[in-house]
């Protein structure tokens, strides 16, 4: 019988490369007395891909960014702090998130989530797509100093819910990160299809979240 449902965040509650798009070009037209030179698709694609899905961290981007286009006398430091208070302004998340959240909590599964990410900064997404009261548990990698996928961040999340990896299914984008590790330690993987990576062995594959609870549901019925 499942009991618990885990989610990751960037990439399967919130359509990070969606919210991180706009918050560029607003970003670009905030401070644009000194990025005007700079064509604002240019300035865009180019973050876009320093960023590679933010699997490198901003500070790295923006010192590329500032030499690249001569952005002085911006500095990095305080274009990743413009970054960090106000990237959360953008969030947005994909179709159905509050929805099956709340089916989930109305049916009585326990909800965590794992996310890889600095601490505050993450919390501040969670809260602006205003599901952060839906959860049991939130694990943060930067608040737990370990991260996905170190199957010890899985464990504790499990833990703090009280429930073993066979009562417990993962919903992510990262064949990795997510699936893989989840299901290393017993745990029900459903991939959440990202056109970024190819997945094989996951127990479910899915497009739209609205397809989780039909899933858990045939789970516990199966």
């Amino acid at each position: 019988m499942k009991k618990a449902v885990l989610f990751d965040l960037d990439g399967t509650l919130l359509n990070r490369d969606k919210s991180l798009e706009v918050f560029i070009a607003d970003q670009y037209e905030r401070l644009n007395k000194w990025l005007g030179h700079i064509p604002k698709g240019t300035y865009i694609s180019r973050f876009i891909k320093l960023d590679n899905h933010g699997l490198i961290w901003k500070d790295k981007v923006y010192q590329q960014l500032v030499d690249e286009f001569n952005l002085r006398p911006l500095t990095w430091e305080f274009l990743l702090e413009d970054y960090l208070t106000r990237f959360n302004n953008n969030c947005i998340p994909f179709p159905n998130v509050s929805s099956i959240l709340e089916q989930l909590k109305t049916e009585n599964f326990l909800l965590g989530m794992i996310t890889n990410g600095k601490g505050s900064f993450q919390m501040d997404n969670i809260k602006a797509l205003g599901i952060e009261n839906y959860f049991d548990t939130i694990l943060i990698s930067d608040w737990e100093g370990m991260k996905k996928p170190d199957t010890v961040i899985f464990k504790r999340a499990l833990e703090g819910l009280n429930v073993s990896p066979k009562e417990s299914i993962f919903v992510g984008d990262h064949p990795e990160n997510d699936i893989l590790a989840a299901q290393n330690i017993g745990m029900t993987g459903i991939w959440k299809r990202n056109f970024q990576w190819t997945m094989s062995g996951a127990d479910y594959i899915i497009d739209d979240l609205i397809e989780v609870p039909l899933i858990v549901r045939k789970l516990n019925e199966g």
